[in-house]
């Protein structure tokens, strides 16, 4: 069903005044989000019509834009990338940490987006890896799944990453599984500790490689011994790193998933109005007990901070660390379920588009939703002009 208001109609009925107003500013990939979001579902991307053999009623169906930025094109996706992830789950306790950049790095992560959010998602995953190895506290190999968001409730720019970290691992020499305690898994001051450590080191490496921009009120730090004074500045403040409590089992850790790794700046279930050239929407304010609170920003701020969540092209937000790599999870897993004497899971059949949508979704595309009968494909609607899609 489609909402009652959308980031799409908001980017019908004020982008053009907004790509007039800032467009020379814009980077490539922000004009292709917009145009993307904007034309999703709608004759620009071209379709199909379908027609009951039943009851003749016909249906016209338009395609995705596909883009991951887009609100209306993560259901599918989130639900097919989660059937895939069950195969990955372990009966064990799982938990969830997450790491924050200061402000101040934020500021210049939002200059250097692919440099210094990979620099985030690889060294909290190092972070975690390092620490867990550690005799001291665990001894052990771990995996974690890490998913970067970049956006706060109300939509400002807040890198962090989130951690889904199984609760132990094979001992380092693979012989036995090692378990965390109950409900503690890592001592968060000894992960922020080392977090700020390796980060700032990889930070200050990359700019004297010339890897590093700076514009602005930033301008300044280009000076080295500026930056440096400003990397030491940053060593003697806390860095956030939070661990919140386990979860029940592998069904939450799936629920869990399916809230954060698919997820967008903004859903449109949030937006509330577009009144008079003002977008409202529902927010948490976190500072204040989590308390539901109502915003109301001009389209043209709203759309603002809508595009600085723009990933660079091609930038994966969500990625494997440790025996949960792509190179060799398969035979890490297996050395899991031995060690846990866990039998492997079953192979997951192999289905079509509509079969996938049917299992994941519950719903047939395949039958008319008002009398049964069997939907017959009639014609094959072209595409519009030339049209900006990332699927990246």
């Amino acid at each position: 069903m489609r909402a009652a208001l959308e980031v799409a109609d908001i980017f019908r009925r004020h982008g053009e005044a907004y790509r007039q107003a800032h467009g020379s500013h814009m980077s490539r990939g922000e004009h292709r989000v917009m145009a993307a979001i904007t034309a999703c579902r709608t004759a620009a991307l071209g379709g199909h019509v379908e027609r009951c053999s039943g009851c003749a009623r016909e249906r016209i169906s338009y395609n995705s834009c596909r883009n991951r930025h887009c609100p209306k094109c993560q259901s599918l996706a989130r639900a097919e990338w989660l059937e895939a992830r069950k195969a990955d789950l372990l009966p064990v306790p799982y938990f969830h940490v997450v790491f924050t950049l200061p402000a101040a790095v934020a500021e210049i992560a939002f200059h250097n987006k692919a440099v210094v959010y990979a620099m985030l998602m690889r060294t909290a995953a190092e972070t975690l890896c390092t620490i867990a190895a550690d005799p001291k506290h665990l001894g052990a190999e771990i995996g974690l799944l890490a998913v970067l968001h970049t956006w706060g409730q109300n939509l400002h720019h807040h890198p962090h990453v989130h951690c889904v970290v199984p609760g132990g691992g094979p001992s380092l020499d693979g012989t036995r599984w090692i378990g965390c305690e109950p409900h503690f898994f890592l001592p968060v001051r000894v992960l922020s500790a080392l977090f700020r450590r390796l980060f700032l080191h990889r930070l200050q490496a990359a700019f004297d490689d010339g890897k590093l921009v700076f514009f602005n009120t930033l301008a300044g730090l280009a000076d080295p011994q500026s930056f440096a004074r400003h990397v030491r500045k940053l060593g003697s403040i806390d860095w956030v790193v939070y661990a919140k409590p386990p979860f029940a089992g592998p069904e939450q850790v799936l629920a869990y998933l399916g809230r954060y790794t698919h997820r967008v700046a903004i859903s449109n279930n949030r937006l509330i109005s577009l009144e008079n050239g003002n977008v409202s929407f529902g927010w948490r304010d976190y500072r204040q007990d989590a308390a539901s609170k109502v915003m109301a920003l001009p389209a043209e701020e709203f759309i603002r901070r809508f595009l600085q969540h723009t990933l660079p092209s091609g930038f994966q937000r969500i990625r494997q660390y440790g025996l949960l790599a792509n190179k060799h999870r398969r035979d890490k897993l297996a050395l899991c379920r031995t060690l846990l004497d866990t039998p492997p899971p079953p192979a997951a059949p192999v289905l079509d588009y509509r079969q996938r949508y049917q299992k994941l979704t519950g719903r047939s595309l395949d039958l008319c939703p008002h009398c049964g009968g069997r939907m017959e494909l009639i014609e094959h609607l072209p595409r519009g002009d030339p049209f900006w899609c990332d699927s990246s």
